[in-house]
């Protein structure tokens, strides 16, 4: 064998392998084809490599690009269909949105359907009890329309009452009667606080009364007691000087002052004439009446509370033996025990709240008779008592 051409025939195929390589750098990166380098665990067979012969060189590169070019292919047509892949997505996924629309329409229209429907049987029933109404309103204006004529005809016929009313003998007249009743009671009742005035002390005159001592005078404040006058420095209240002195509130002995013991009798007699003229004129009847004898009157307890057997003094107009029994209580202090009399005084000052209950006024406590006397004869004698 002769090695020299053999050697000479090996030695320029590398750089014609590196042109080969060259070319087809130049027309894979014209083609705009990469090629990647891997490690060469990683490519299949790489252990056992296939040995190319030079003959055979040319073959295998026209298949290596043959299968190159059909790669680049097959990396187009997958980029075509994941574009293609993508939009049918896309779509899919605006369907179904249009779908999730379409189903809550769906939902509202049907629950605006059973709305509907629950408004439908709501109007029929409405519908039913407005005939119902309707009925009982046919029903209730018939009543008002007889009931109207009925007040017409009522109306028609109290106007002839209502004529003679508003005439000349009708209420106005009335009025004027009244008016007039209460202008002669203020005159009378005028007439009986002349008689009995009832003042100040201090604005009273020494008085002599007959039978009585020609020395008795008008007493101080300091014998004034609270029940009969004002208090604070005050001057209390008499009548024609006379007031209820301290024993009127004490047991009477033997050896008292029989001169203040008749002066508050007298007292209580003029009280009690001015309560008794005073309550015919308002024509009130008295609760407790009064049996009046001046200095020596009496007041009538038809519920007494005692029994008139242990009471020494007190007449008794009833058999004994009735249980409801009518007694007089004498308005002045005889002998040692003055309890009856206390009582007495108590029941003419109910008298007397009584006459002012009566012109709506209140009185002015239990203990002050001559003070609610008083203010009863200033309330009648007042132009408001006139006009009310």
């Amino acid at each position: 064998m002769d090695p020299g051409p053999s050697s000479a025939s090996a030695d320029p195929s590398p750089p014609e392998e590196e042109e080969e390589e060259e070319e087809e750098e130049e027309r894979d990166s014209s083609t705009g084809s990469t090629w990647v380098f891997v490690p060469g665990s990683e490519v299949l067979g790489a252990d056992a490599p296939k040995v190319v012969g030079w003959e055979e060189l040319q073959q295998e590169l026209a298949r290596l690009w043959s299968l190159s070019a059909a790669l680049a292919a097959a990396r187009d047509r997958k980029a075509g269909l994941a574009a293609r892949l993508e939009s049918a997505l896309e779509a899919r996924k605006a369907v179904l949105q249009q779908d999730n629309e379409l189903a809550e329409m769906r939902q509202r229209l049907q629950s605006h359907a059973d709305f509907m429907g629950e408004l439908r049987m709501q109007t029929k029933e409405v519908s039913a009890n407005v005939d119902d109404w309707r009925e009982q309103l046919c029903v209730k204006i018939r009543t008002l329309t007889v009931a109207d004529k009925t007040v017409g005809a009522a109306q028609s016929k109290l106007q002839e009452p209502c004529k003679l009313l508003s005439g000349e003998h009708g209420h106005g007249r009335l009025k004027g009667l009244e008016r007039m009743l209460r202008m002669r009671q203020q005159y009378m009742i005028g007439q009986v606080a002349q008689i009995y005035p009832v003042r100040p002390l201090n604005e009273q005159s020494p008085i002599v009364k007959p039978g009585l001592n020609s020395s008795i005078t008008r007493t101080g404040v300091s014998e004034a007691v609270s029940p009969n006058g004002y208090q604070n420095g005050q001057a209390p209240l008499a009548i024609l000087g006379l007031q209820l002195s301290k024993l009127s509130i004490k047991k009477t002995s033997y050896f008292s002052d029989k001169t203040e013991i008749q002066k508050s009798a007298t007292l209580l007699g003029y009280v009690a004439h001015a309560v008794s003229l005073i309550a015919s004129y308002l024509d009130v009847p008295l609760r407790y009446p009064l049996r009046l004898g001046g200095s020596h009157s009496y007041i009538v307890d038809h519920a007494p509370s005692v029994d008139p057997s242990i009471a020494p003094g007190v007449s008794s107009s009833t058999p004994s033996s009735t249980s409801m029994r009518t007694m007089e209580f004498p308005l002045f202090f005889e002998g040692q025990e003055t309890t009856r009399s206390a009582y007495a005084v108590f029941l003419l000052n109910k008298d007397v709240e009584q006459l002012l209950n009566h012109i709506g006024a209140e009185s002015l406590g239990p203990r002050h008779v001559l003070a609610n006397l008083k203010q009863l004869t200033t309330i009648v004698q007042s132009q408001q008592y006139i006009s009310d």
